[in-house]
């Protein structure tokens, strides 16, 4: 029998990983950590496969599933009060965030993404933002695998901070939607402190996410030009928006919204195992400790400030 060399193995584990997500014995939690895993084993992910294209399609598709699980009613009422706690914390973030950067001597460009991926939702922000800046690849690849390490501490430390604190669902998860940077660390690890926690940071999250539009409009305003320069609208949102709407008025197809729901919690599984898969070592240390002081300091700022104001 032909052996096989060490891409056939690490492509076979590979995607027995991704089946086992579908799997019940695959949680958020794990799936984060076999994906780290992967980067220490010397894994390569399979070279037929756009990593970031299908992390980035992949964790819409569970954004836009996991909304055939939402009540529009209560949808209405976290949205109108998730505005408020959103404009103050996106405002505050981003100054305290510039200030920081300054403080720790970062460029600016690096600050301004790493302060944009913490402020609104991580990875998607510093892709959007990202256009409209003159970014070298460099300063992108530092900010992200900045804003990916500590999605994946988040996805960890915060149920058990949660939990050690005997947060309530609804607390937690205004928390995990201020405070954790990306969506799909957002909704993994408000997934594992309970539905109505996941219903509610997943809401919040989404309502962050539209703040990409106004403030990529005031950095390509106040910001360096470039003839191709363009922004990009978070359009799932919109099929997000859909699917609870569908829900809401075709009832009759309950049972089918109940399976397409338990897809989008698999798949968003899936994707939080190719961000653990992805987590660059390498670059996290190249890219020097002053930004990763910004990085984690910033978090720290947003996460003490925010859980302060959430239970008094």
């Amino acid at each position: 029998m032909k052996h096989l060399n060490k891409k056939q193995i690490t492509n076979f584990l590979f995607y027995t990983v991704i089946l086992l997500c579908f799997s019940p014995l695959m949680s958020t939690s794990l799936a984060l950590l076999a994906g780290v895993v992967f980067v220490l084993l010397k894994g390569d992910t399979p070279s037929e496969i756009n990593i970031s294209k299908l992390m980035k399609y992949l964790l819409q598709l569970a954004v836009v599933l996991i909304g055939f699980s939402m009540d529009l009613s209560q949808v209405i009422q976290t949205s109108k009060t998730g505005f408020w706690i959103t404009l103050i914390s996106v405002t505050l973030t981003m100054s305290v965030g510039m200030i920081l950067a300054r403080i720790f001597k970062v460029e600016r460009k690096t600050g301004l993404l790493i302060c944009c991926g913490t402020a609104i939702c991580g990875g998607s922000a510093i892709a959007a933002i990202s256009p409209l800046t003159t970014a070298s690849k460099d300063q992108i690849s530092f900010s992200l695998a900045i804003v990916f390490l500590l999605n994946g501490a988040a996805l960890l430390v915060f149920p058990f901070i949660g939990a050690k604190l005997n947060l309530s669902q609804e607390t937690f998860g205004y928390w995990a939607a201020i405070a954790i940077h990306d969506t799909s660390a957002v909704v993994g690890a408000a997934s594992v402190y309970g539905p109505l926690a996941l219903k509610i940071a997943t809401m919040i999250k989404l309502t962050r996410a539209l703040w990409i539009i106004p403030l990529s409009l005031v950095i390509y305003i106040l910001g360096d030009k470039r003839g191709n320069a363009s922004i990009k609208i978070p359009w799932f949102i919109g099929l997000f928006v859909l699917a609870i709407l569908l829900r809401h008025f075709v009832p009759d197809w309950e049972n089918t919204f109940i399976h397409l729901s338990w897809l989008g919690q698999k798949v968003l599984i899936v994707s939080i195992f190719l961000i653990g898969s992805t987590i660059s070592f390498r670059e996290i240390k190249k890219a020097g400790w002053n930004p990763f002081l910004l990085g984690i300091t910033l978090w720290a700022f947003v996460s003490l400030s925010s859980i302060i104001i959430l239970i008094h």
